[in-house]
């Protein structure tokens, strides 16, 4: 078993993501190990990015702010090399296939491997142009973890038949970004999922109160919430990973 599906063999998971070196690096690490104590069973941790598409305003500007405070793709691996020294809970990139080319690929996912990141997940990359990364990925055992939107219909059964670790289930169409209600037909899409893999399915986007977690992960195996963090570190200042812990908490009580 992989260690991104491990994350979910204790009941329903919880999946925090965090733009690393929003407001800078040490409070991202603060931040991480607090979302851990309090249950947290994987961590997304994004890659800051000058161009991220799949993102709404609030994950955005938190990349902007990153960015402008000099964070680079090393300097993240150097952040993941720390937390392994305290952890070993599952961590996978969320980030974009041009990062991965400017980097390298095959030197960013022997790094993956170097440091700890379990998986990687690239929302502009097509199903179809997976073969891109896919071999590099098994070359050095890191998941390539599939996004499955509502939009995908006819192609959900095969990206599900080829997925691994486990697949993150858009709730919405548009970019991330928290919503007041959710009303795709979710459980229909996990129906198809279920009938054509074994591995978690996690549901994201648009997340952001514990009563919202909750829904999600009775019709899945988990819940993953990204803007409700991001907006709250920005708004927390030095109390961000006290804050942080907090509300990681009562999600992890809501989808358990």
């Amino acid at each position: 078993m992989s260690k991104t599906a491990k994350a979910f063999e204790n009941g329903k998971a919880f999946i925090p993501f965090i733009t690393c070196g929003d407001p800078d690096l040490g409070t991202t690490k603060a931040c991480v190990l607090k979302m851990i104590e309090a249950g947290a069973d994987l961590i997304e941790l994004g890659i800051p990015f000058s161009d991220p598409t799949a993102e709404g305003p609030v994950i955005q500007e938190a990349n902007e702010r990153a960015l402008k405070g000099g964070v680079t793709t090393d300097k993240v691996f150097g952040l993941v090399k720390e937390l392994r020294q305290e952890t070993q809970v599952p961590f996978v990139f969320m980030t974009y296939a041009n990062v991965l080319f400017s980097y390298g690929a095959e030197r960013f996912l022997s790094n993956c491997a170097d440091t700890g990141v379990d998986g990687v997940i690239l929302p502009d990359l097509p199903y179809e142009e997976k073969d891109e990364f896919q071999p590099l990925c098994k070359k050095y055992g890191v998941d390539l973890i599939s996004l499955i939107a509502p939009t995908s219909e006819d192609r959900i059964a095969m990206i599900a038949k080829e997925a691994e670790g486990f697949i993150y289930l858009v709730s919405s169409l548009g970019v991330t970004g928290m919503r007041s209600e959710i009303n795709t037909d979710l459980e229909s899409i996990v129906k198809v999922i279920r009938e054509n893999t074994d591995i978690p399915v996690a549901i994201g986007f648009g997340i952001s109160t514990p009563e919202q977690a909750k829904k999600m992960a009775a019709v899945s195996d988990g819940a993953i919430v990204g803007s409700a963090i991001v907006k709250l570190i920005n708004a927390s200042g030095s109390e961000a990973p006290e804050k942080v812990g907090a509300f990681v908490k009562a999600m992890k009580e809501a989808v358990r």
